[in-house]
């Protein structure tokens, strides 16, 4: 019974009652051409059968929608809650920064992030930069790793690797280097922690974000859009508005259990992936506005344009709506050797250069 009342029907019923809707006023654009252009009866006849079969998809969507109101959503909110908190030991906090080609902005992160008084050290994980990414972010005092696979999923699953060595990493921080994001917002984010297993920041806070940043409008609400998305396929699970963000916090042993389950051959849209992968196996999740800035240098992920940005988008939607692949042939194997405090760097690398 708690398998059926977990199916997302609100989620396939709001998609169904969209494409409805699409394909009606398809019918309506339809219909101002055969006016204005004064096409025949064939025109008319399937303009009417556009109009009168866009009703099957939102009938369909409704009913969807109305079964999971009425029959699931009660069951669905029955969550485990931690309203009141729960302890989390924090003896220090482990900084893990994705960085690619950031020479103009790793020095300004990592100095900010190791100001911070409870930051213990400042991890960089570097995706084959061909710049002084590497080297300028260890002048500033970071411990700097190369990640050989490229791919912003290789990255941010290198980031994990490397902050789960750590014995005293209780709580791990992720972050990108470009200078989008400042270290105090950490003290935000930890105030969530005993409330949720995984804080994730979010940018969709018009007050708390710079004007200028790589967020044009189209990819701002369409970001916003997604999280909903997310939502109401997690209906119940929580609120989201921000599903692209790196910025997170996650307890340590809410991110050991979670390795397995992420696949880092996914790529831009890995953001997305972690957080349905982390809902979809009943991780708490709450998110936590954050301040957001424009960054420093070229944007190179899915910020780059709109059109990328909508490549990125419709692959997130494709991955919530039928699944991700699943994790390689190895990256259990990988997750529990990198879990091992007394894994040194040199057999990390070893074990990730048997992949390639």
């Amino acid at each position: 019974m708690d398998r059926i009342a977990r199916l997302p029907l609100f989620y396939w019923g709001f998609l169904f009652a969209f494409v409805g809707i699409a394909i009606y006023f398809t019918g309506i654009a339809f219909a101002i051409c055969r006016l204005s252009f004064r096409l025949g009866d064939a025109a008319r006849f399937w303009n009417q059968q556009i109009v009168w079969y866009s009703g099957v998809p939102s009938t369909i969507g409704v009913l969807l929608i109305a079964a999971d109101l009425a029959l699931m959503l009660p069951k669905k909110r029955k969550n485990q809650r931690w309203a009141e908190g729960t302890a989390v030991s924090i003896r220090g906090v482990t900084v893990v920064l994705t960085a690619y080609n950031d020479e103009a902005s790793i020095s300004h992160a990592v100095e900010d992030f190791r100001e911070h008084a409870l930051v213990k050290r400042v991890v960089v994980v570097s995706n084959n930069s061909r710049d002084a990414t590497m080297k300028r972010a260890s002048a500033a005092g970071a411990l700097v790793v190369n990640e050989l696979e490229p791919g912003y999923g290789r990255c941010v699953y290198r980031c994990f690797q490397e902050a789960l060595r750590f014995e005293d990493a209780d709580c791990i921080v992720l972050c990108e280097g470009d200078g989008t994001f400042r270290a105090r917002d950490i003290d935000k984010l930890l105030a969530y922690l005993p409330h949720a297993e995984i804080v994730n920041g979010t940018r969709i806070i018009e007050q708390l974000r710079e004007y200028q940043t790589q967020l044009s409008t189209f990819m701002y609400y369409g970001n916003f859009f997604m999280g909903k998305l997310l939502e109401l396929k997690h209906l119940g699970r929580g609120t989201f508005t921000d599903v692209g963000t790196t910025y997170k916090v996650i307890r340590r042993d809410a991110l050991e259990r979670l390795m397995t389950y992420l696949n880092p051959a996914v790529n831009l849209e890995f953001n997305a992936h972690f957080l349905d992968v982390a809902l979809a196996n009943r991780f708490m999740i709450v998110e936590c506005p954050v301040t957001f800035h424009q960054r420093i240098g070229v944007s190179k992920g899915g910020n780059v344009n709109n059109f990328r940005a909508l490549g990125v988008g419709l692959r997130m939607l494709l991955g919530i709506s039928f699944g991700w692949a699943r994790p390689e042939r190895g990256v259990e194997r990988i997750a529990a050797h990198a879990g091992n405090p007394e894994a040194t760097v040199e057999e990390v690398e070893e074990v990730t250069l048997t992949r390639t």
